[in-house]
């Protein structure tokens, strides 16, 4: 692998940390088997808009009845 710096003068700490954040993601990657899916997450869970409860009728319930407050 060949990382090559585009812009600017990175110190060699600097370097090594974005080295470390590249070969953690890959190793993360390498461990997942192809077919498994990763963590879900909350934001697109359906579950989060479904356990709202919903608004009372109102002057403004038409602007509640998707985003939960």
């Amino acid at each position: 692998m060949t990382i090559k710096v585009v812009r600017g003068n990175p110190t060699p700490e600097e370097l090594a940390a974005a080295l470390a954040v590249v070969r953690a993601r890959a190793a993360a990657a390498a461990a997942t088997p192809s077919g498994a899916q990763g963590p879900r997450d909350a934001w697109s869970d359906p579950a989060r808009i479904a356990s709202a409860r919903v608004p009372s009728p109102g002057q403004a319930s038409w602007s509640r009845t998707f985003w939960p407050s």
